[in-house]
């Protein structure tokens, strides 16, 4: 009964959201809210609700503070250079812009932040997109694929380090096998990058953008702004270098080193009080925006997990795995991870349904290693979910909503977790036989 409730709550949600019946925000706290009073959990209601909140309330911190660190730095014109170079080779033709962004976007996700990944990829190529009037869609499908690639099977990134952690693995042991999918997968968002730009190239044609003189456009789209200082960019950089190493490091939780970042950056380049205020003011929609959803999605989560809808949904699945299908295990976990993490934060699924998996795996004689690599196969779709934050940071930036998101990126989530699939069984990190 709990896993049929937890499926209809799931599948309403995303009918809403899609249809445009109501904004994310409002299904993310109404429709929970309904599902759990027609359950007869109305008692304990707004104790889930606040744990949700809880539970979230990092994420929105690091949000918010991400935001604007990344916020300041792009006013203050760090990355201008790095979007001249990248402009100056693509020009105007939409193939090449397209793979320019795949190339950045996968360079940039070797950190494993997804809020790095996308504030970076939408500075430098959102302009261009809109220039030569690109789908701003094609640049988030690509620099979502690519986190999914670069942090979702890296051993530095959260899935990763979830799966190794809570099975107790080495980390080598993990992901020296994976190597092969990783830049097979890699390679595969290039040339998805290479599709879709030979799309948009037949709807809006190949450009020549004049790339000298007064009407230059990269100067167009970097414009001259009072609040450029280009003076400051080595040290700029040395911040943005140092909050990256204390972050790969694990020296602080990760939104006190942007709070700390954003503090530091907003007095370096704007010490005056009118400044600050006037350069946080113009990230403040943007920033509460985000954090907003992200609340909203806590509050979801919280019902999901406090009803234990999610648990019997979990448990149910694997119930429904046949014991024939025993030799066939990994291959099941990589394809049931894409409906599983996408309607789950990969605490809820990494922690909690990965062990289960692990645990009936043994039965068949499945080392817990092939569980792990299969787990971490379905986090292109698990980016799509309206449960994941920096998602909700690249919807905005794009200026569209989860639904219109969802609509365009389903095709390409699904297909990219089939090929890493495909290339983990092909390369030998998953095996048909125990």
């Amino acid at each position: 009964m709990l896993a049929l409730l937890g499926l209809a709550m799931v599948v309403v949600f995303t009918v809403l959201i899609m249809t445009k019946r109501l904004s994310p925000i409002v299904a993310l706290t109404v429709v929970p809210i309904v599902f759990a009073l027609f359950g007869g959990f109305g008692d304990g209601l707004g104790k889930m609700m606040l744990d949700g909140l809880k539970m979230v309330a990092p994420s929105a911190a690091l949000l918010l503070f991400a935001i604007l660190f990344f916020g300041i730095l792009i006013d203050a014109g760090l990355f201008d250079p790095l979007i001249r170079r990248i402009l100056k080779v693509v020009n105007g033709d939409p193939v090449k812009i397209a793979m320019g962004t795949a190339l950045l976007s996968l360079l940039v996700a070797l950190d494993g932040d997804g809020t790095t990944t996308y504030m970076i990829t939408c500075a430098a190529m959102l302009p261009l997109y809109k220039r030569i009037g690109m789908n701003p869609m094609v640049l988030a499908i690509l620099a979502m694929l690519s986190l999914s690639i670069m942090s979702g099977m890296s051993p530095w990134g959260g899935p990763a380090t979830r799966a190794i952690a809570v099975l107790g693995l080495d980390a080598g042991e993990f992901f020296v096998p994976l190597l092969p999918t990783v830049i097979g997968g890699a390679a595969w968002v290039v040339f998805t990058a290479w599709m879709l730009g030979r799309g948009e190239r037949k709807r809006v044609g190949s450009v020549v953008l004049q790339s000298g003189g007064s009407n230059c456009y990269i100067e167009e789209i970097l414009g001259d702004s009072t609040h450029k200082r280009p003076r400051l960019a080595w040290l700029n950089l040395l911040l943005v270098a140092a909050v990256m190493v204390a972050l790969v490091m694990g020296v602080m939780h990760s939104a006190v080193l942007f709070l700390i970042g954003f503090v530091v950056a907003l007095m370096i380049n704007y010490p005056h009080l009118e400044q600050q205020k006037e350069r946080v003011l113009a990230h403040a929609g943007n920033a509460m925006t985000v954090v907003l959803l992200v609340f909203s999605a806590g509050v979801f989560a919280g019902i999901f997990s406090g009803t234990k809808m999610v648990d019997a949904l979990a448990q149910g699945l694997v119930d429904m795995i046949p014991p024939e299908w025993g030799a066939l295990f990994p291959l099941v976990v990589a394809i049931t991870s894409m409906p599983l993490t996408f309607v789950l934060s990969n605490d809820a699924y990494y922690f909690g349904v990965v062990p289960i998996l692990a645990n009936a795996a043994a039965a068949y004689g499945i080392d817990s290693l092939e569980i792990a690599r299969a787990s971490v196969l379905g986090q292109p779709v698990h980016l799509m979910s309206p449960l994941v934050a920096s998602t909700l940071l690249l919807v905005g930036m794009v200026d569209r909503d989860i639904g219109e998101f969802q609509k365009a990126t389903f095709k390409w989530a699904v297909l990219t977790s089939l090929v890493i699939t495909a290339l983990a069984l092909v390369t030998g990190a998953l095996t048909f036989i125990a």
